[in-house]
């Protein structure tokens, strides 16, 4: 049987550089970043190193109706968010609920839930610890409240793949249309843990850039100065069906999601490996997948979260699958805009490269002041054009415990 074309008919976002999809785009393509000093008392209390991040730029909270906030913590408050704008993108389809799934995903889950509700027990005794507290934490939280929402019914599966999270989901949400296991389904992933505990901890861990006075700039993928990521904080949401299914029912198409690949570098708990072996598989899966060659590939969105080691273990990866062509292809590496989102960064990234291949334009990489000449990418402080022509787009994303995600995305 041959394989079925599965396509993108809705998409939805909220994210440190806008509220919805349309307003997160909009900005990435001005250049604006959404970093920003915070203001939380506990950066104070808890005297952090580092003093900037990039929230989600409209609180999920002031979103969603008041009762329901309440019942979730913010990981999945931003996962709903970005549901109901992508399942109202794709025209609210009208479809069987045993046939409607969800593949979502976190890097980390409920953390605010969990940790104020230590504090809770430690500080008030265990009467007052809220009944809801395993709900509200359980990393599965935010696909549980994306199927109760939307009465997806087929199955609400849920991926922990570190920073690879979102990715990985999306390329087994590609798998399981193929499976014939749903008509529709609803695919991202979703975090929040801008805490004092993650900004800590990433802190001693080196990993995170020290930019206090100039947080705005902060994130310079590729650039020679780059010194580490950003947290980000945020979701997105894509409705995926059969080409088949979204004719049917009139719906619009955005792109296509021609293929996901998935490895293990099984070679280190944080670090990358350095020959980019387990990254390299990950492409050439989702290329075959896809039916395509790496010479068919005309658009990049990198993993690239601005630390000087991983930055280069990507680019020898991307070099060996591409070759010298790498160093034409129009490359974007959007983190240096929002964050890096760990377990919500692929979804919001594939939505990205969907908007590129829409509207033929690689979206620019803010904050290079000098390229680094050991990555020498097509990378561009301005959006660059794709051209007219048939496009092939890939997105990587990259995790602690060596895992390896990428998505290949055709335009329609």
């Amino acid at each position: 049987m041959s394989p079925k074309k599965i396509v993108v008919t809705g998409i939805g976002a909220s994210s440190p550089l806008g509220g919805t999809a349309p307003e997160s785009w909009s900005a990435l393509l001005a250049g604006e970043s959404g970093t920003h000093t915070l203001t939380h008392e506990w950066v104070q209390k808890y005297e952090l190193p580092i003093t900037f991040a990039a929230e989600a730029k409209v609180r999920p909270e002031t979103v969603l109706e008041r009762p329901v906030a309440k019942r979730l913590d913010p990981v999945a408050q931003l996962a709903l968010v970005s549901a109901k704008e992508a399942w109202a993108d794709a025209g609210s389809p009208d479809v069987d609920p045993d046939r409607l799934g969800v593949d979502y995903a976190t890097g980390i889950g409920g953390m605010w839930t969990l940790l104020d509700a230590w504090d809770t027990l430690r500080e008030r005794g265990p009467r007052r610890v809220m009944p809801l507290t395993v709900p509200m934490l359980m990393p599965n939280a935010s696909a549980a409240a994306v199927s109760m929402h939307l009465n997806a019914r087929a199955y609400a599966r849920t991926v922990a793949s570190a920073c690879a999270s979102s990715t990985e989901s999306i390329a087994n949400a590609y798998e399981h249309l193929q499976l014939g296991l749903a008509d529709i389904v609803i695919a991202g992933g979703s975090e929040s843990a801008v805490h004092p505990i993650t900004m800590a901890a990433f802190a001693s861990a080196q990993a995170m850039s020290k930019r206090n006075d100039d947080p705005e700039h902060a994130s310079r993928p590729y650039s020679i100065d780059r010194d580490g990521f950003i947290m980000g904080e945020g979701a997105a949401s894509l409705v995926l069906e059969t080409e088949e299914h979204a004719l049917a029912r009139g719906a619009r198409i955005y792109a296509e999601i021609a293929g996901g690949g998935v490895s293990a570098d099984a070679y280190h708990i944080t670090a990358n490996d350095p020959e980019g072996k387990g990254a390299r598989r990950a492409l050439l899966a989702a290329l075959d997948q896809a039916g395509a060659t790496p010479d068919q590939v005309t658009h990049i969105n990198a993993h690239a979260t601005s630390t000087p080691v991983g930055d280069i273990a990507e680019y020898v990866a991307l070099r060996s699958v591409f070759g010298d062509r790498v160093t034409q292809i129009p490359t974007s590496a959007t983190k240096a805009s929002t964050g890096h989102l760990l377990g919500g960064t692929g979804a919001l990234e594939a939505v990205f490269t969907v908007l590129a291949l829409r509207d033929r334009i690689a979206p620019p990489t803010i904050n290079i002041t000098e390229q680094d000449p050991e990555i020498p990418l097509s990378v561009s402080g301005e959006p660059q054009p794709l051209g007219d022509g048939p496009q092939l787009a890939v997105s990587n994303s990259f995790g602690f415990g060596g895992h390896n995600a990428v998505v290949a995305i055709r335009s329609v």
